[in-house]
């Protein structure tokens, strides 16, 4: 039985293990970094919580005997992503990192382009008032100093108890959205900047449509560097990579 471990908390990592848990002679085994307090849990055989970094993921990698590592996590987990290859390597397994193309800037768009959090909450000052927060609960604390702007702040679980916040109203709620809902919230708030991570797919992608059709302001977080490798754009490529790999 050839062993797949798929790092994964993402639509695609649940699709992935979906599809190769039925194939004949492969098991896949799904790793949820447990961030998330009820994550939407693959089918099949699932591990929760961090390895320990490089080593600690090496010696599971070693341990579980896995014969495949495929990272599927989320585009902004790049800290993951970096010590799978860095494990992979040691180990000397092959591993794919399951890449969803970022957004593309389309004519009617109105984006201000940062590399993090810190350039966007700056890109923010003297901008704007009203903020539709979309990048999670972890870092919102980039934009607490904001005290004279009010933030939607839209997160799947609340901050821990110790984060500071930025004045507003907290929303918890998990994607897919409509575009029908998005156009509603923008509205209902009287939201005039959205900040946005780049993430790709189609989940979230809607808050952009409507940003676009109101003339809204979008400041997109771009992507952090990946690391180098073997590397698809979806599910699909991934099962025809993997049976290519073991010549199924």
């Amino acid at each position: 039985m050839l062993r797949v471990l798929i790092l994964g908390g993402t639509g695609d990592a649940a699709e992935l293990t979906a599809r190769i848990n039925n194939i004949t002679g492969i098991e896949a085994i799904a790793s949820l970094a447990g961030r998330t307090r009820e994550p939407v849990a693959p089918v099949g055989n699932v591990r929760v919580g961090g390895f320990g970094g490089v080593t600690g993921l090496v010696e599971y990698l070693q341990h579980q005997k896995i014969d495949v590592l495929i990272d599927a996590t989320h585009p902004f987990a790049n800290h993951i992503s970096w010590n799978a290859a860095a494990a992979a390597t040691q180990v000397g397994i092959p591993r794919l990192l399951v890449n969803r193309p970022p957004w593309e800037k389309q004519p009617g768009d109105i984006w201000i382009e940062v590399e993090n959090n810190t350039e966007a909450a700056a890109a923010l000052e003297n901008q704007a008032q009203r903020v539709f927060l979309t990048i999670g609960r972890q870092e919102i604390s980039a934009f607490s100093h904001l005290q004279e702007m009010w933030f939607l702040m839209r997160m799947i679980d609340p901050p821990n108890a110790d984060v500071v916040i930025p004045p507003g109203l907290m929303l918890f709620d998990r994607g897919p959205f409509t575009l029908e809902d998005e156009r509603e919230i923008l509205t209902k708030y009287n939201i005039d900047t959205i900040v946005s991570k780049n993430s790709g797919g189609n989940a979230t992608y809607p808050k952009i449509i409507a940003a676009r059709e109101m003339g809204i302001k979008v400041v997109m977080v771009k992507r952090p560097a990946v690391p180098p490798g073997e590397q698809v754009a979806d599910v699909e490529s991934a099962v025809k990579w993997l049976l290519e790999k073991v010549g199924t």
